[in-house]
């Protein structure tokens, strides 16, 4: 059972991930796998440095603020040249932050970096000023793709793009296959020079086990997001490289605290009881994060706690003493029967609020090992507290559509964090939550906390990082005091690679970084076909032909991307 898609000429690094990519629209998508695309084929004005993640330059040379700190200038670098030629100006950078400050939907994916700004002008060529309404600790790192004037000045921001799309970044997305393919060229234009292979794919299989027996075959050449199991087995192969990183994300259970829009208008189907904070509280409880690390993670991860990955640690923090929620179901259920939730004659405890049992929906990820082998630890944790979970296994962008519009009780989530903790920290703002047609924003759980929205504010703005790092741990015991969500893990990165057709990657951060889903696109840009496969048949040679397993990937026409998509699948997302 296989067929043959169009062949590549040239040197293909393939690539094999297991979530779907929700939008390849710069503006729109924020999963962890469109996230690691589109950083691929859009510079931003500075990147993050393949040592330790701190800003340098990209399409900016250098960048400046003004001594109170509301004026920004950038200087724009000659002679970068989109993918088509045409000369990256000044006047790129500010239509695409004005398209952001001037259009709701162009701010889904990054609407907290523009969210106190003032105004944006191009005075010439090579010069960008932004203007802030208040100081801004983000300004020398802001994770905006730069969009070319030229090409998105005559489409629908919202709508999916053509292809090849017009970028700036080392690589040109030249097509899209939703849940099959991302194939990707090498952008001869790219202002520090082609990378050293000609093509990079993102191949999609549907979990894995499959991705992983593509590799052992020769089909890919990359993969990440091992189980421990699948990590553990390939030590043996003389033909791949392991690679075993501290991760830079985390995997939580959300539960939905009341979804709402940006202006308070509930919206989905969410339990009523969820929105109490001491139910929230017991549930997380009730969950040994500790036997999910060691039975599920195979201890390739460290238990959560705060929202901050540990890899950051500037801005991580942990509970400690009585603030911290040692795993006690004894405790959970004295927390319950004080609040007032008696069992029923089935054991199921009743909400006395709405008289409705405490019976919830658990979505999860169809495919994901940490899931579907978590879940069922999750499901007799609560039922040992008198909470009978259903668990519902979806496709990622189903899971993405139903809880950005609040269709849930708890779900399973994951964010990939980022040296700046801005970003993440921006998700569980009332600002996050969406418009009554699901855009403008993108939400975690529906938090909304007008304490944990000052002191995001006042972070924001603070400069001098000591003090800003007591402000975000701050932040970190609120929602873990409010619990709208439970962190589960911290992941390790488990990847591996074919060291017989390529060369070791760049990882990032450096040393004991990772190779995917990096802060910048130094893994896939450092690719370099290994000295034994330079001259032979292999994913190095010149022409490389697609192969399609029945079950794993199936050649067919698909629909567009469902636009409502604006949430997170597992995450990047922003990464």
């Amino acid at each position: 059972m296989t067929a043959t898609a169009a062949a590549q000429q040239g040197t293909t690094l393939r690539v094999a991930v297991t979530q779907e990519v929700d939008s390849l629209n710069p503006f729109l998508s924020i999963t962890r796998t469109g996230t690691d695309i589109l950083r691929a084929a859009f510079e931003q004005l500075t990147t993050a440095s393949a040592g330790d993640m701190s800003p340098e330059p990209g399409l900016a040379e250098k960048w400046e603020p003004s001594p109170d700190k509301l004026t920004w200038t950038y200087t724009v670098r000659r002679g970068a040249k989109w993918s088509d030629g045409q000369p990256i100006t000044a006047a790129d950078v500010a239509f695409t932050f004005n398209l952001m400050l001037s259009n709701e939907t162009a701010r889904t994916a990054n609407s907290n970096y523009v969210a106190q700004w003032e105004s944006v002008t191009a005075p010439d060529d090579t010069t960008v000023v932004v203007k802030t309404k208040a100081p801004q600790t983000t300004m020398a790192a802001l994770d905006i793709p730069i969009v070319p004037e030229h090409v998105w000045s005559k489409v629908d921001v919202g709508a999916e793009p053509t292809y090849p799309m017009v970028g700036s970044g080392p690589f040109v997305i030249t097509d899209f296959k939703e849940s099959q393919y991302t194939r990707l060229s090498a952008n001869k234009q790219y202002w520090r020079g082609a990378p050293k292979i000609d093509n990079l794919d993102f191949v999609h299989y549907k979990n894995a086990d499959a991705a992983v027996q593509a590799l052992r075959n020769g089909e890919v050449d990359l993969v990440n997001g091992l189980t421990p199991t699948q990590f553990d087995a390939l030590a043996s192969d003389p033909n791949i490289e392991r690679n075993n990183a501290k991760g830079k994300r985390f995997n939580e259970l959300v539960m939905n605290p009341g979804a709402a829009t940006a202006t308070g208008q509930p919206i989905g189907d969410g339990h009523p009881a969820l929105k109490d904070p001491r139910l929230r509280r017991a549930i997380a409880q009730a969950i040994d994060s500790k036997t999910i690390v060691d039975k599920v993670s195979g201890g390739y991860a460290t238990v959560g706690g705060g929202y901050i990955p540990p890899l950051f640690s500037t801005y991580h923090w942990e509970p400690t003493g009585e603030q911290a929620r040692t795993f006690d179901p004894a405790a959970a259920n004295s927390a319950l029967d004080a609040a007032g939730y008696a069992r029923g004659g089935d054991g199921v405890r009743v909400d006395p609020a709405s008289g409705r049992p405490l019976k919830f929906r658990l979505m999860l990820h169809a495919g994901k090992a940490f899931d579907e082998q978590s879940a069922p630890f999750i499901q007799g944790w609560l039922r040992d507290i008198g909470i009978a979970v259903d668990v519902v296994s979806v496709a990622d962008n189903k899971l993405n559509e139903d809880t950005t519009a609040g269709r849930f009780d708890l779900a399973y989530s994951g964010w990939t964090g980022n040296p700046d903790p801005d970003a993440i920290l921006a998700l569980q703002t009332c600002a996050s939550r969406p418009n009554a047609d699901g855009k403008g924003a993108t939400p975690d759980s529906f938090f909304c906390d007008q304490e944990y929205d000052r002191l995001y504010a006042q972070q924001g703005s603070e400069f001098d990082t000591a003090k800003r790092a007591e402000i975000v741990k701050r932040m970190q015991q609120i929602l873990y005091a409010q619990a709208p969500m439970t962190i589960l893990s911290y992941d390790n990165a488990l990847e591996a690679y074919r060291k017989d057709k390529f060369a070791p990657f760049t990882l990032s951060p450096d040393p004991g970084g990772f190779i995917m889903n990096q802060q910048s696109y130094w893994g896939y840009y450092s690719a370099t076909p290994a000295a034994a496969s330079a001259s032979g048949g292999s994913s190095s040679s010149s022409t490389v032909v697609w192969v399609v397993i029945g079950a794993v990937v199936v050649i067919a026409v698909v629909a567009a991307l469902v636009l409502a998509r604006r949430r997170r699948a597992t995450a990047d997302e922003r990464e």
